[in-house]
């Protein structure tokens, strides 16, 4: 079994975000795996080691993705490929889908995997996008994963009613859940080998692709404006006894809140 896992580069969540102007500040920013698509990572790397598979992964975007894929080496990946290209700088979930496409229609891969959804948009579209257009079964938000034979897998995932449990036929597209499992903390061996490892660079030109063939010329969908959240303004605390703090609740509700 070959395997194809994604991963997008995404801020660091955890920090503080700021925003001006209606466009996020850079400076100070700090950039991570995406915390599904690691997911994913570990979900490839224990079928490479509980059933032999290959495991290839590939990621869009800027020269500092190396790092996280180099990360991804550590794991377990065994090849990584880094799609750069300055004219996929404002591509949306569809035109990432399409070069994701390109990238499988090369490799001859029998599955992919992808996080179930980013940390920075939480759209989820570009996995099922990516199975739309190779004509592929695809199952989303995926918690367990069990190789049934060469070219089936059985997949248990989260349903609105409960876990579903499905069998889908080679080639497909999975989308993984943070539930699947505890993505591995690199071992310091493991880390050292990644920095020799080699990442295979491509552009579009060298996917056989023009920005235009993935939609990047005319993006489905744009990003118009960041907005900072909203402040809550601060609570009232209460001192006294319970029958003085009643009252002056009341009060409030009644009064100021005009919920009673």
């Amino acid at each position: 079994m070959k395997i194809l896992t994604t991963v997008k580069k995404v801020v660091d969540v955890e920090l503080t975000i700021r925003v001006q102007d209606g466009a996020i500040v850079e400076d100070g920013l700090q950039y991570v795996i995406n915390a599904w698509d690691e997911n994913a990572v570990e979900a490839a790397v224990q079928l490479k080691e509980n059933s032999g598979a290959e495991t290839t992964l590939v990621s869009v975007g800027g020269g500092d993705n190396t790092d996280m894929i180099r990360k991804c080496y550590a794991m377990g990946i065994e090849k990584g490929i880094h799609v750069e290209d300055p004219a996929l700088n404002k591509a949306d979930a569809s035109v990432f889908a399409k070069v994701l496409k390109r990238v499988f229609e090369m490799g001859d891969y029998d599955l992919i995997l992808t996080g179930k959804q980013s940390q920075d948009t939480d759209s989820g579209q570009a996995g099922i996008m990516l199975a739309e257009y190779l004509a592929l079964p695809c199952v989303s938000n995926v918690v367990e994963i069990e190789v049934m034979d060469d070219s089936h897998l059985k997949v248990s995932r989260l349903g609105d009613a409960g876990t579903e449990i499905l069998e889908i036929e080679l080639p497909a597209v999975v989308t993984v859940s943070d539930s699947i499992n505890e993505p591995r903390l690199p071992q310091m061996r493991g880390i050292m080998m990644a920095k020799k490892k080699p990442i295979e660079v491509m552009d579009l030109a060298a996917l056989g692709i023009s920005i235009g063939e993935v939609g990047g010329d005319a993006p489905t969908s744009e990003i118009v404006e960041f907005m900072a959240s909203q402040t809550r303004a601060a609570g009232q605390k209460f001192e006294g006894d319970a029958a003085e703090i009643t009252a002056n609740v009341v009060d409030l509700l009644a009064n100021e809140a005009n919920v009673i």
